[in-house]
């Protein structure tokens, strides 16, 4: 076993674990349920979280990969900017089943916190990573787009 002391959305957690542990299940077992297995194989991005500022597969990432006092932020996270994208997804129809919606809700943040103007090619690189099989994206390209151009206002 070992034990980890994480910052999760802001909130100290002290967890103790099999070294093998998923991060995904960690996370899961903590309370945090956003990010889901979709593949399990780090390839689909429905499990996407951000872990010491970097988006990562939390199914791919074992618990003695992840560094003590590691910051981790979920779909969960009440940050503004986290928030706002969330509305955007809902003002747009932009999930079906919602499966994969909190991958691509993580996703969208990590891209504008990096890029508060991006182009369409760069948001859609910078989702390329999900998968979602129900609504063909556009409508996901939309939300993201929206909160983007809202950022340009401020």
């Amino acid at each position: 076993m070992i034990d980890l002391n994480l910052i999760i959305n802001g909130l100290p957690k002290s967890v103790r674990s099999e070294p093998t542990d998923r991060l995904l299940d960690i996370l899961r077992k903590e309370g945090f349920l956003g990010a889901k297995e979709g593949c399990g194989q780090g390839e689909c991005g429905a499990c996407t979280v951000i872990l010491n500022g970097k988006g990562v597969a939390s199914c791919f990432i074992i618990a003695s990969q992840v560094p003590d006092n590691s910051t981790i932020v979920t779909i969960e996270s009440d940050n503004d900017l986290i928030s706002r994208i969330k509305q955007s997804f809902i003002d747009n129809g932009a999930s079906q089943c919602g499966f994969c919606i909190p991958g691509f809700i993580v996703s969208s943040y990590i891209l504008l916190l990096e890029n508060t103007k991006p182009t369409d090619d760069e948001i859609k690189e910078g989702l390329s990573g999900n998968i979602c099989r129900c609504t063909g994206y556009t409508k996901i390209f939309q939300a993201v787009k929206e909160v983007s151009l809202s950022l340009e206002e401020n």
